[in-house]
């Protein structure tokens, strides 16, 4: 069983349980899934920076990604409807704390001056958002086999129903948050 899921169930649980004063464990909010995107809007023109792209988000995240489709056409982007502009993983279960803890522990610390992650991307309803702006970060990535520098978006979906609640439930699980 992985480091994270332990210290969310025995004690993550019972503290936010105590704090928000939820009558059942079920109440008390969880991490539903992780969603990694890359947005690859230059593979319009050359097709190898996708294969790239889903390369890279292969190895940082151990599952294969889905190539994203346009879903209009947008002349002034030169883009055309159904053309691959970008992929996406969703990591569900076990996989999903092993990105998370690999997250925490030993990509974001290897971010140049890092401060902590802004507590102000919540969506209000108790998601969180973490914008990447490269993913040499991650130590499954070789800088000399990087086609090219790519930012991603990391979206935490939680069951919890307010921002308060989510910030507590992924303070305790330990993303470093400004202070």
């Amino acid at each position: 069983m992985n480091r994270l899921k332990e210290k969310y169930l025995n004690e993550i649980v019972p503290s936010l349980k105590e704090k928000h004063n939820y009558k059942s464990t079920m109440e008390v909010p969880k991490i539903e899934k992780i969603v990694v995107n890359m947005g690859v809007g230059d593979a319009t023109t050359n097709s190898k920076l996708m294969d790239a792209a889903v390369n890279d988000l292969a190895l940082i995240t151990g599952q294969k990604p889905v190539i994203t489709k346009a879903k209009k056409s947008i002349a002034g982007f030169k883009l055309r409807e159904g053309q691959p502009i970008g992929c996406k993983v969703t990591l569900r279960g076990d996989k999903m704390y092993d990105f998370l803890e690999k997250l925490i522990r030993i990509s974001l610390p290897r971010v140049k001056d890092f401060r902590g992650v802004s507590k102000k991307s919540f969506d209000g309803r108790g998601n969180y958002t973490l914008g990447i702006k490269e993913q040499l970060i991650f130590s499954e990535i070789e800088f000399d086999d990087v086609v090219k520098v790519r930012g991603m978006d990391i979206v935490i979906v939680t069951t919890a129903k307010t921002n308060e609640e989510a910030y507590d439930l992924l303070n305790g699980i330990g993303i470093p948050f400004k202070k």
